[in-house]
């Protein structure tokens, strides 16, 4: 018997296991259910000699230096700026909405005055949520915020979500706010970067140790269940800790219904020429079916003279056919999954951890954080 299982060999079971591992000198399994470690952090280097990233682009960007630390244990690093561009009205503009978007998309004549009050009014470099933006009582600032909403946030979300910005959390909105400045960058964090080989080399060098043992190809759901208020592993009552990273409703058999989530359809091309466009990713707002290109050799430049593109586009997650990419963050289904934590916390022994098993976004950052904090807290 293994006193620690951690289901999902994504960031948040690889730091988890590496502590475990390292700090305790405790044997862990590490049960995956996919070909591969690494989770939706997975890359590998296609037949151009580009690194892409399978399930759209990481960027990794920090302001914890203790994670950034960390996570330097495993990879050397190449420093990388995020730039994004808009598609908008037939025009690139930089994204997050900034004063130089303003510029580029309107008039002069109208950019100009709505910039002065919009400085007026806020801070030079603040970070503004539309939503906020759109309680304007002055006639231009709310003629800005409904131009920026439309234009940026309405036609997106709904390809993305499925729904409208204002029916889901606030907190999804906010995260790609007005930027009061002129800094084009899509993040502004202290520490930003990717891996120098990949995220998949960082992951299997924090997983590389003789008390890890991992399971690739294999369902939790093959040797561990819940009956009758036990977790079973092979069948006999599991006493040790169970770090649970995937689908929190799977886990409990979908006792009270099937928590949704909204996934993607990936379809990469390989073109015959050295670029395709001017920054890694460019958003398509209001425009075709796809809500952006990344275009890989920007995120990890090498010297082949094509080209590789990814093209993403949202979809309904189905069981068995697509992955879990993003939990839908509603009021209904917060209640849903609250029912299903308040089950998880009848057992002493599980822990819940990541984007699926707690139905919340995490950057990669948090997670790292996040796995880090709940191995101190619940488990050393």
């Amino acid at each position: 018997m293994f006193n620690y299982i951690i289901v999902g060999a994504g960031l948040a079971g690889a730091v988890m296991a590496e502590r475990i591992a390292n700090i305790l000198d405790e044997k862990v399994l590490v049960i995956e259910r996919r070909n591969h470690i690494g989770g939706n952090c997975y890359d590998e280097i296609d037949k151009t000699g580009i690194i892409i990233h399978k399930y759209g682009p990481h960027i990794f960007h920090t302001n914890y230096r203790d994670v950034f630390k960390y996570l330097s244990k495993f990879t050397e690093w190449r420093e990388y700026q995020h730039y994004v561009l808009g598609f908008i009205d037939g025009k690139l503009a930089p994204l997050p909405f900034n004063l130089n978007t303003l510029h580029k998309l309107l008039p002069e004549s109208l950019a100009k005055p709505l910039e002065k009050k919009l400085l007026k009014k806020y801070n030079y470099g603040e970070r503004i949520p539309i939503l906020k933006l759109l309680e304007e009582d002055d006639r231009d600032l709310k003629f800005l915020a409904n131009y920026i909403y439309e234009k940026v946030f309405l036609n997106y979300t709904i390809k993305q979500w499925a729904l409208k910005p204002d029916e889901i959390d606030g907190k999804v909105t906010e995260r790609v706010p007005i930027l009061l400045s002129r800094d084009n960058r899509y993040f502004q964090d202290h520490y930003q970067a990717v891996p120098q080989e990949g995220y998949t080399k960082m992951i299997q060098k924090i997983l590389d140790h003789e008390n890890i043992k991992i399971m690739l190809n294999t369902s939790h759901q093959e040797i561990l269940k819940i009956k009758n208020n036990k977790i079973l592993f092979m069948d006999r009552e599991y006493k040790g800790k169970l770090i649970f990273t995937g689908k929190i409703d799977e886990l409990f058999n979908y006792r009270y219904g099937r928590l949704p989530y909204r996934s993607l359809n990936f379809k990469f091309e390989t073109l015959d020429q050295k670029w395709y466009q001017p920054a890694a990713t460019i958003n398509y707002p209001n425009d075709y079916d796809f809500t952006r290109i990344t275009e890989f050799k920007h995120i990890h430049p090498t010297s082949t003279k094509k080209t590789t593109i990814l093209k993403e586009y949202p979809q309904e997650h189905i069981e068995g056919k697509n992955e879990p990419c993003y939990p839908i963050p509603t009021k209904e289904n917060q209640k849903t999954y609250k029912k299903y934590e308040k089950l998880a916390g009848k057992h002493e022994n599980l822990i819940l951890l990541g984007r699926l098993a707690e139905y919340h976004y995490y950057n990669m950052d948090e997670i790292v954080k996040k796995a880090l904090t709940t191995f101190k807290k619940e488990i050393k």
